[in-house]
């Protein structure tokens, strides 16, 4: 079975965490399939991407089974496994949404947090773990949740490991929507396919802009503002953008 499944519909690619007997949890042959699942991700054909986990569970982290026969030290795991895969889904050119379909711990918390939006199906729970087995947070969590949460409430949370609903969740702005559990699979197509039919490459660029605003001071984000903006004036979708609205139509953009 693999530990990784894919699905094309369209423009919209959809990475299937399935090691649903433990709740997706990270082994190294599922960091190996992600890391080939983000590579095709990058296939310009690609305009948005979905990342979920199969059965009850989007990802319960590391495999604890497996870290006790480890041969290599949690460092080497992190920067040979861990790392590259989160840098994977920052460096895609286009939007990646995770679908919280169940629980979501550790290190899946972590991977949901690098996505660019996170839509949560009702029953979904969050909990940091690290701190439950006398861990920090780790493959970027102490990064992303204090972007989403701001310092004060990410150590609350992260050294109290409360356990967060759905609803929770999203009143603290962990998550961008929370649908039914029976509607997330079809809301979430719904999604990536209205975020496939935008300016793939104006997106991109945007993305690119966020994640440089948290370490620029204003004088540089100004500067690369400019000089993104001058390749977004470059781009087909931008000429398309204007067209239609000169001639009072919806715009047909094709991520060119």
């Amino acid at each position: 079975m693999s530990e990784v499944l894919t699905a094309r519909d369209g423009a919209v690619l959809t990475i299937t965490l399935n090691r649903p007997e433990v709740f997706n949890a990270f082994n190294a042959a599922l960091h190996a399939q992600l890391a080939a699942a983000l590579a095709d991700a990058a296939d310009p054909a690609v305009r948005a991407v979905v990342v979920t986990g199969a059965g009850r569970g989007f990802c319960a982290g590391q495999d604890l089974k497996e870290f006790q026969e480890m041969p290599e030290s949690i460092q080497e795991r992190l920067e040979q496994t861990y790392h590259p895969n989160v840098r994977a889904i920052r460096a895609l050119e286009k939007p990646v949404i995770a679908a919280v379909n169940g629980a979501v711990a550790g290190a899946g918390l972590s991977l949901a947090c690098a996505c660019d939006l996170r839509i949560a199906a009702d029953v979904a729970t969050f909990v940091p773990g690290f701190i439950g087995i006398g861990l920090i947070p780790d493959a970027g969590g102490s990064y992303f949740v204090r972007r989403l949460l701001g310092t004060a409430r990410a150590f609350d949370w992260m050294t109290t490991n409360k356990r967060l609903s759905a609803a929770e969740a999203h009143a603290w702005g962990l998550v961008n929507e929370v649908v039914e559990a029976g509607d997330l699979a079809a809301h979430v197509a719904k999604v990536a396919g209205f975020y496939a039919g935008l300016p793939t490459r104006g997106i991109a660029l945007t993305k690119r802009l966020f994640d440089h605003g948290d370490t620029a001071t204003l004088e540089e984000q100004l500067a690369l503002e400019a000089q993104l903006q001058q390749e977004a004036t470059g781009t087909a979708d931008f000429a398309e953008g204007v067209a239609a609205f000169v001639e009072k139509r919806p715009p047909r953009f094709t991520g060119a």
